[in-house]
């Protein structure tokens, strides 16, 4: 369906997006921004799939980031401007999609990349993999993620990614809140299916509901961010999921989900 990344929904009800550009090492480039887009878009239309996992098809690299080439190219500044607007619309595809993601990080992780990782709702890595934002080495910074990556980590530690553009190891990237969990390269495609597995079989009513609250309240002030949780509230006591929680619960059985 698409020429740069792999797209396939599983029995389970998880979709994986694939990066597949390997002789670009993945790098974000117009087209693998469109096809990411089109194919997040389609697992949010999709009925049947309840969470997404975000991979790679390179054997060391997750992705190198932006694509330096185009942000060089001899073409008139405007398609410049209008050519990044893909990188805040597809983060908040990802924020606003409904359903759970998944990012699985086998290997090197960089610049725009890392934004790309930070838009999902969780991140697993292999041991070998690597994180950072060296656009300042070459001339660049990372404008475009900035603003994710200060809303996972610390200022002052965000300021030495950015300003010094120095890569950290994937246990480093775990302690500062980069990363969700580090594992062995043999082991992160079991660690992401089981992740995504237990999502997968959350109540997808209610796993939309909390998701679009954890998007919507970042940047609301304490007390607003209180009264659209406590109507978020309201409208989950409305479902027919939370009814089935509760009578499962005290039935001692698993939950059969509707989605209502």
């Amino acid at each position: 369906m698409y020429a740069t990344v792999r797209y396939d929904v599983g029995a389970d009800g998880v979709a994986t997006i694939a990066l597949d550009q390997p002789d670009t090492r993945n790098a974000l480039s117009d087209e693998l921004l469109g096809d990411l887009l089109a194919a997040f878009a389609a697992a949010r239309a999709d009925g049947a799939v309840r969470c997404v996992v975000l991979a790679s098809t390179h054997a060391t690299t997750f992705s190198a980031g932006g694509n330096l080439g185009g942000f060089a190219a001899d073409v008139p500044l405007v398609h410049k401007h209008l050519a990044t607007a893909r990188f805040p619309e597809l983060f908040a595809l990802i924020g606003e999609l409904g359903k759970p993601t998944v990012c699985a990080v086998n290997g090197h992780c960089l610049a725009g990349a890392l934004g790309l990782a930070l838009a999902c709702d969780l991140v697993v890595a292999a041991e070998e993999a690597t994180f950072g934002t060296p656009e300042i080495n070459v001339g660049l910074f990372p404008f475009m993620i900035l603003a994710l990556i200060g809303r996972n980590i610390g200022r002052k530690k965000m300021s030495e990614l950015l300003l010094l553009g120095e890569r950290v190891d994937a246990r480093e990237a775990e302690r500062l809140g980069l990363v969700n969990r580090v594992v062995p390269r043999a082991g992160l495609d079991a660690a992401v299916a089981d992740w995504a597995g237990r999502l997968a079989a959350k109540s997808p009513v209610m796993m939309r509901l909390g998701k679009d609250a954890l998007w919507r309240q970042q940047d609301m002030a304490l007390e607003d961010a209180w009264d659209f949780l406590r109507a978020q509230l309201t409208i989950a006591f409305s479902t027919e999921d939370i009814q089935e929680g509760v009578r499962a619960f005290f039935e001692k059985r698993e939950p059969v989900w509707t989605g209502r």
